[in-house]
């Protein structure tokens, strides 16, 4: 399994997408944004055209989807970190979380 990394985002490619994932309408100024810095504002984002890729959730966990049409793949990217080239196909996109004592978790902060 392939994986990336860009900050406190993880991308890893996923054999499929649950089937009751829905589409997840959070796209800003013609940008898909897999996650929103907690105290800068910055994001990490692609630049999408009409069914280059959509960004999916499911009920039944607390990953996000990231689905890929574009046969050359998309480019995220971040204020603060290198681009990303994803090729096209499925991913599962997880925030990081780290652990600071037993039973405390928190998000990981980029």
């Amino acid at each position: 399994m392939k994986v990336w990394r860009q900050g406190d985002v993880l991308i890893m490619e996923a054999s499929s997408i649950p089937k009751d994932a829905k589409l997840v309408p959070n796209a800003i100024e013609g940008r898909i944004v897999l996650a929103y810095g907690e105290a800068t504002g910055h994001h990490h984002s692609i630049a999408v055209a009409d069914r280059d890729a959509e960004l999916l959730e499911s009920d039944t966990t607390t990953d996000r989807f990231l689905r890929i049409m574009n046969a050359s793949g998309v480019e995220l990217t971040h204020q603060e970190h290198a681009t990303i080239t994803l090729p096209p196909g499925d991913y599962r996109v997880r925030q990081q979380r780290e652990y600071v004592a037993p039973e405390i978790e928190r998000k990981v902060l980029d």
